[in-house]
């Protein structure tokens, strides 16, 4: 077939051939990890400058040049005020995660039977993070528990290893605010799962070695040895002093309550503040109610969460609006800049620091990596350069905890820095594995493709959350119930089939001729099981809006039309 052909010549392609063009790139798009760039649009990874439509400064009268910067000044009002608010939101979600879910974390916490096996105490630390959607908490209750002596150093690691997994839901939840545009969703969705792909990876890594070595729990004990510590001060919370006065307004929790849950037997208690004012009035919301905790945290939850969509579609707005033209160069150029060869590496590295500090400076990672999502989505920020900013963050939140260990009692002090510096060698151990060799930073494309598909099929990230965050885990812990024999019996076989089917397909993309002929493609598979078409025509189907739908066929239709070279560029 010819490469061009005239214009009075080409027939118009039939609707056949427009779904035969539609089936090509979709095959295309799902067995290789680089975009497919479908219905003539740009790269959405190229980070392509949004353009500035506004009239020139030069031509603009002093009518004219007063109005922008009225305008400029009430768009970074509306920006910062809608990010305190967001920030405010989180912190109330925390707490009603906290209400819903805090006493059966303790309780769960306590059962030294089943935490004595690693993969439920791994799965324990990422149910417990999902519900109290609050690492610190998390962590502070572990560390409350060893220093209690009721839970072992060695029993911690693998829920530590769990509560880094489990924060990494709330990039995950913040993306899917971005569903409605394809392109931002696909890059702030890679940007939300390049974060778990990395925690899951090093966990997969670090939780074998670290069951049969113990490795982590003594380089935390050579560590302790070889320093000389004694109390500090309480750890600065600058988030605290920013929104709590909003947020007291609204609810206060006892966190005496929070660690008593998980240490004694005082589970009948409301976690609730009361009687916290002067005179005895409340000084909160909820102080004197009689709803129980379930139903101020189901109320809480249902409105920080409109409050988070809000502010995030509002931010999202803003960010479009503000980074335009010569403002959105600027700001895309500092943040994605790498230094001259033969120190483009130290970038990286820089950005690794920046994360780790602000994320000390902000005194949480979920708001920080929550602000990144938003920034990938709007093209701001690159997913490599968002990648060292999110394993700063990492580092930075377990010296948050180093600090809030200095503080504890001296009798416990020792047991509460122990956690804190496993905590901090587990990331740390990530970043070696999975950051210093270039050619190792397999979170990266992992991301990048998992986006594609998401961007594709816009359900994927609803059972991404199910299944990673809530199903799965259930189901480990379940089989944790019955005894370790039951879990290796069982989880061991599906493991060792999902790295077989990793390994085969990997093999077909790079190297078919090492395979066998039935190998070499998995078409003799039923279509369900190597395909996600027919899933998304039943999730389609299903589904009463359009918001899982793909993009209609009338605009692939139309893309032909005026692009008849697509059909003869493609191998039909």
């Amino acid at each position: 077939m010819p490469s061009s052909l005239p214009g009075s010549q080409v027939p118009h392609p039939t609707l056949d051939a427009v779904d035969l063009v539609d089936r090509t790139l979709r095959n295309e798009g799902t067995s290789s990890s680089a975009p497919v760039l479908q219905e003539g649009d740009t790269d959405p990874w190229a980070l392509s400058q949004l353009k500035d439509t506004s009239q020139p400064w030069k031509e603009l009268g002093v009518a004219g040049r007063l109005s922008r910067v009225a305008g400029s000044v009430f768009k970074a009002c509306g920006l910062l005020g809608s990010l305190y608010f967001f920030i405010c939101s989180l912190d109330v979600l925390s707490s009603a995660f906290q209400l819903l879910g805090s006493k059966v974390a303790g309780d769960v916490f306590k059962d030294n039977v089943v935490l004595s096996n690693p993969v439920a105490g791994l799965v324990i630390g990422v149910l417990v993070t999902a519900l109290v959607q609050s690492s610190s908490t998390a962590s502070s209750i572990v560390v409350s528990m060893v220093a209690a002596k009721l839970l072992t150093v060695r029993a911690s690691v693998p829920i530590i290893m769990g509560v880094n997994v489990g924060t990494s839901i709330t990039s995950t939840l913040v993306s899917m605010a971005q569903s409605g545009d394809r392109d931002e969703f696909q890059r702030a969705f890679s940007g939300s799962a390049v974060h778990g792909i990395f925690n899951w990876l090093t966990v997969l890594v670090l939780l074998p070695l670290e069951s049969a070595t113990a490795l982590l729990e003594r380089l935390s004990e050579l560590a302790l040895g070889a320093a000389s510590l004694s109390p500090g001060a309480q750890a600065p919370d600058i988030l605290k002093v920013l929104t709590k006065t909003l947020t007291h307004l609204i609810v206060q929790l006892d966190s005496d309550v929070i660690m008593s849950s998980a240490t004694d037997n005082a589970t009948n208690r409301s976690l609730i503040k009361q009687w916290c004012g002067t005179m005895g009035q409340p000084r909160h919301l909820f102080a004197g109610t009689e709803l129980t905790d379930l139903a101020v945290g189901c109320i809480l939850l249902a409105g920080s969460l409109l409050v988070l969509c809000g502010c995030l579609v509002l931010i999202v707005k803003l960010l479009n609006s503000v980074l335009r033209g010569r403002v959105a160069r600027a700001v895309r150029t500092v943040i994605n800049a790498d230094f001259p060869f033969p120190l483009g590496w130290l970038g990286g590295y820089l950005a690794l620091l920046a994360g780790a500090g602000l994320t000390f400076a902000l005194q949480s990672s979920s708001v920080f990596t929550a602000a990144i999502v938003p920034l990938m989505g709007v093209g701001v920020i690159s997913l490599d350069r968002a990648y060292p900013l999110l394993l700063g963050s990492n580092i930075g939140t377990t010296t948050t905890a180093l600090l809030a260990a200095l503080a504890s009692p001296a009798d416990r002090m020792l047991s509460a820095l122990q956690v804190a510096l496993i905590h901090f060698f587990f990331n740390l151990a990530g970043i070696l594995l999975w950051y210093l060799v270039p050619a190792l930073r397999l979170p990266i494309p992992l991301a990048r493709h998992f986006g594609v598909v998401t961007a594709r099929y816009r359900w994927v990230a609803g059972v991404y959350l199910l299944l990673g965050f809530l199903l799965l885990p259930l189901a480990a812990f379940g089989l944790s119930l019955a005894g370790g024999t039951v879990l290796a019996a069982v989880g061991g076989p599906l493991v060792g089939l999902v790295l077989l089917v990793i390994l085969v397909t990997v093999l077909q993309r790079h190297r078919t001729a090492w395979l066998p002929a039935r190998l070499r493609s998995w078409a003799w598979l039923p279509l369900w099981l190597h395909s996600l078409e027919p899933w998304d025509r039943l999730v389609t189907h299903c589904c009463p809006c359009n918001v899982c739908s793909p993009p209609k066929a009338t605009t692939k239709e139309a893309h032909c039309y005026e692009n008849p070279e697509v059909l003869a560029s493609q191998q039909l």
